[in-house]
């Protein structure tokens, strides 16, 4: 299951991201997304895990926790929706 979290802080690396879901079960990645140009951090990251009901698991004992100061957002991700009529 692909999660989604999010106000992260802008310090937090996906190795980080990775540990703290690690606690909830295996992960199989996890990742900070970044501003291409300036290679900061968007405060928020994606992190699958194969196992659901770790997964799920993770979304409940996460969601709204303080982690390095700020409460976390952790949710099921949505698929992305490609507007774009080209497509």
């Amino acid at each position: 299951m692909r999660i989604y979290a999010g106000n992260l802080s802008y310090s937090m690396t996906s190795a980080e991201l990775k540990a703290i879901f690690e606690e909830y079960g295996t992960v199989t990645s996890s990742e900070v997304i970044v501003d291409r140009n300036t290679n900061r951090s968007k405060g928020f990251g994606f992190v699958e895990m194969a196992d659901e009901t770790e997964a799920k698991s993770a979304i409940e004992g996460l969601d709204g926790k303080e982690v390095a100061g700020r409460n976390i957002k952790v949710s099921q991700a949505r698929a992305k929706r490609y507007d774009s009529p080209l497509l």
